[in-house]
């Protein structure tokens, strides 16, 4: 984060915390809404860092919680056009303040800069929905302060960002959630349990996959040479920070950010903390100390993401569990079609597959409800008791860990390691050769020269 000198503030209790009640903020009677709202010492003040179109989307769901109120509002830009982006529409931080304005019937704070914010602003919990390289310092800045986070996928933008996060949050004590909300389904929980059970055997390959590339979000291979003027109403140097200078360009911002290195994390950073998520869990590959990491793709150059690429993440015996390998696919590229499978049956634009020795699962996670295959064994097999706890929904289970009740479903302890794995699938793709990672310890051991695909370069002035 930027070195901006020692502050002397008061911190405020958090949630969850000793003497977490008397510390809630009492909010006016006209925010609570009908029948059923939430007393205002009950409610959870949260601050939104990031109001583009995943912000909004992320305080839309908020809105639905009635226990929560929207405190406060920080972004870089006023308004924008995400029509390219599934959102569809404007977003922005004007757009989010008059939808907080519509909500509650009065304004809320709005901020360009996140620390004078979270210097000012009595909240207890920061939303994060900014681009992926801005991830890391704004984390940290409000696990500094003791405030509970959610955080958007992926977690952080490199592997090294990623542990320093983890690390903070767990001192911290505070109640993390990441935003891949397929963690929190009945879906994935299935894929789990049955693979358990054994369902299909030992599971010894996985395939998952997206039909997104790196071209869904800009056509650019290199740098643009245009200087266009910045647009009024955002703050180009800001948007940037943590990382080195470059001249404006709409192919950064907004959206299309998604696509450079030097920014975002491309389709992995994207659809790998949903897709492969099933797969981590259920193989507990977190309880590997290595493994190794190996990718062909067509379009990576040294500025841009692929416009797509395969990728194997090999894992050696662990946790009871044989080797495993683990097959990542984009940009259009698929798995064969697994055998057994009806005529009929779409693999789908975005999927899991596990493959054991008695069988498949198709499905599992954020893409599909797990089938086993062929669907005759699927009606067939005797689905053992529910042994994983149930979310009641993804912002849910976050807000109720706010409140010192349980952990979150994909609290930075599981989600960090998670980002790890994905985004050492970006360190191979960048470096071009197979790499084997010493996980422990973060290194990789047989090309010392990908280390510098790990730890990311900020701009002087800023560090973690």
């Amino acid at each position: 984060m930027k070195n901006r000198g020692k502050r002397h503030l008061s911190r405020r209790e958090v949630l969850g915390g000793a003497a977490a009640m008397a510390a809630f903020t009492v909010v006016p009677r006209h925010i609570l809404g009908g029948s059923g709202a939430a007393a205002p010492s009950e409610k959870v003040n949260v601050a939104i860092i990031g109001t583009g179109g995943q912000g909004i989307v992320n305080m839309r769901q908020l809105f639905t919680e009635p226990d929560v109120h929207i405190a406060a509002l920080c972004d870089i830009n006023d308004e924008s056009d995400y029509s390219m982006f599934y959102y569809g529409g404007t977003a922005g931080l004007r757009p989010a303040a008059a939808l907080v304005q519509e909500r509650y019937g009065q304004a809320c704070p709005t901020y360009r800069d996140y620390h004078q914010m979270l210097d000012k602003e009595d909240v207890d919990a920061v939303l994060v929905a900014t681009p992926d390289h801005s991830h890391a310092i704004i984390c940290l800045a409000a696990i500094a302060e003791g405030k509970h986070v959610y955080c958007e996928k992926p977690l952080c933008r490199t592997v090294y960002e990623t542990r320093v996060v983890t690390e903070a949050a767990r001192k911290a004590g505070v109640a993390t959630q990441l935003g891949n909300f397929g963690h929190s389904s009945e879906d994935i929980r299935l894929a789990c349990e049955w693979i358990w059970d054994g369902a299909i055997g030992d599971v010894h390959d996985v395939h998952a996959w997206t039909s997104t590339g790196a071209r869904r979000w800009t056509s650019l291979t290199d740098r643009p040479t245009e200087t266009p003027r910045v647009p009024a109403g955002l703050d180009w140097q800001r948007w940037l920070e943590p990382v080195p200078a470059r001249p404006y360009h709409p192919d950064y911002a907004p959206v299309r950010w998604r696509a450079w290195w030097q920014f975002g994390s491309g389709t992995i950073g994207d659809f790998a903390c949903h897709h492969l998520d099933p797969a981590f869990w259920a193989l507990k590959l977190d309880q590997a100390e290595s493994f190794s990491v190996e990718a062909s793709s067509y379009g990576t150059t040294k500025e841009t993401c692929p416009a797509a690429s395969l990728i194997y993440y090999d894992f050696p015996a662990r946790a009871g569990m044989g080797p495993v390998r683990i097959t990542w696919y984009e940009g259009g590229l698929m798995p064969p079609r697994p055998a057994g499978l009806e005529d009929g049956r779409s693999m789908g634009e975005h999927g899991i597959l596990f493959r054991g020795t008695e069988g498949a699962i198709l499905g599992g996670g954020w893409s599909r409800s797990p089938r086993i295959i062929p669907e005759a064994k699927m009606r067939a097999y005797q689905r053992p008791p529910k042994s994983l706890p149930r979310c009641a929904g993804h912002h849910r289970n976050w807000l109720d860990a706010c409140k010192g009740k349980g952990r979150p479903s994909t609290h930075f302890d599981y989600a960090g390691p998670l980002t790890e794995f994905c985004l050492m699938g970006n360190a191979a793709l960048r470096a071009g050769k197979k790499l084997e990672f010493d996980w422990k310890n973060m290194k990789v051991t047989n090309a010392p020269e990908a280390n510098e695909f790990i730890q990311p370069g900020y701009r002087e002035g800023f560090s973690i």
